[in-house]
């Protein structure tokens, strides 16, 4: 409680200067204090009450001296009120490796030669691109906000290593087909086949419940994905809906995928008897005590099965559990689905994406196509 000169109390954050002016002070949602002056007790409380109303509703002007770090925050907070825990993970992540070149710094001080000279310290053009992305809409926001003139970020080089882009796995038909045999004992093996035949993302497999399939008509419905958020707090799982409209979709079943289902369907009878799980029930795809699978055990699945391999003097490069999602669309191409058909299958907004980003052409591909134009 603040006092008058003679004493008096005059509330929280109110006192009265020597010269008899009368001072209200409060921190604002940007960790500033702020202080105003009157000289007439009543006008300084209006003043007072309306700066904090205005603070609350997030209507008051930012100030010009603000640092990047401090217009970061506001970012993550008002702009990015609505994004998932995933991503809010990754965006601070991706803002830690500026963030002791550039965090201190003012805004108005942040010229393009400065950031660049930052991204060029950067390890790889991949990581760089990402940095430009965050960085540039941040910045689009505070211009948006009259805190710049223009947007610093906007025209920065992210290709100073110019890395070829890595070429993405896709198993050949004989690398598949070695694979499932090979794997026939493991215990994700149900799991690796209905990849393979529904081109379903990983999250999206792990996330799947029994009562998003029906056997009746042989088709499953993607409603949700599993996430694994990694905070302060330590790491948890999340269930989310697909990012957009599209990813929300049917897929046929195919015969090998039905039965993969049905084997899986006996695998968990034991399991969900022996460990509840009120949080995750009903998964397709449980750990070995019903809860969500870490993408890592399955990662290490595949390791084991491809050592296998390797011992018998069959080496296949290495690959992820995402490769099989590129193997379904491949194979789909090369079967003669109509690519809008794959697209919808895919869960993508656009035709290019599936084109693009999933389809590969395998050498044995380029040369029968080729003998098709003799004919």
């Amino acid at each position: 409680m603040g006092k008058s000169l003679n004493g008096k109390e005059l509330g929280i954050g109110i006192c009265q200067r020597k010269d008899g002016l009368y001072q209200g002070r409060f921190t604002n949602r940007f960790g500033k204090r702020e202080t105003l002056y009157d000289k007439k007790l009543n006008n300084l409380r209006v003043r007072l009450r309306k700066a904090q109303v205005d603070d609350d509703n997030a209507t008051n002007p930012l100030k010009n001296n603000m640092t990047l770090d401090e217009w970061y925050n506001v970012w993550i907070d008002t702009f990015k009120k609505n994004c998932r825990n995933t991503t809010l993970v990754e965006y601070k992540r991706i803002y830690k490796s500026i963030k002791q070149e550039l965090g201190w710094r003012k805004l108005q001080s942040l010229e393009p030669v400065i950031l660049q000279k930052v991204l060029n310290d950067l390890k790889s053009d991949n990581q760089r691109k990402k940095v430009k992305i965050i960085l540039s809409d941040i910045l689009e926001k505070a211009m948006r906000n009259d805190l710049l003139i223009k947007n610093p970020a906007k025209h920065l080089i992210t290709q100073i290593d110019n890395e070829y882009p890595k070429r993405r796995r896709v198993l050949s038909v004989q690398e598949t087909e070695l694979f499932l045999e090979y794997s026939k004992e493991c215990k994700y093996y149900n799991l690796f086949v209905v990849a393979l035949e529904t081109g379903m993302r990983i999250g999206e497999l792990k996330a799947l419940n029994w009562d998003d399939i029906d056997f009746s008509k042989r088709a499953l419905w993607v409603k949700r994905t599993m996430c694994l958020v990694r905070d302060d707090h330590g790491s948890y799982f999340e269930i989310h809906t697909p990012k957009t409209f599209y990813g929300n979709r049917m897929i046929p079943l195919t015969s090998k995928c039905v039965e993969a289902l049905m084997r899986q369907k006996k695998i968990n009878i034991p399991i969900v008897k022996k460990y509840k799980n009120v949080k995750f029930e009903n998964l397709v795809f449980p750990s070995r005590s019903n809860t969500p699978l870490y993408e890592t055990v399955i990662i290490r699945a595949i390791h084991i099965t491809l050592t296998k391999m390797n011992e018998d003097g069959i080496h296949i490069e290495k690959f992820s559990p995402h490769t099989f999602r590129h193997t379904f669309a491949t194979r789909a191409i090369e079967n003669g689905m109509n690519p809008k058909v794959l697209q919808q299958i895919m869960g993508h907004g656009t035709l290019q994406m599936t084109m693009d980003l999933y389809c590969h052409v395998f050498d044995e591909t380029l040369f029968g196509e080729m003998k098709k134009m003799e004919k």
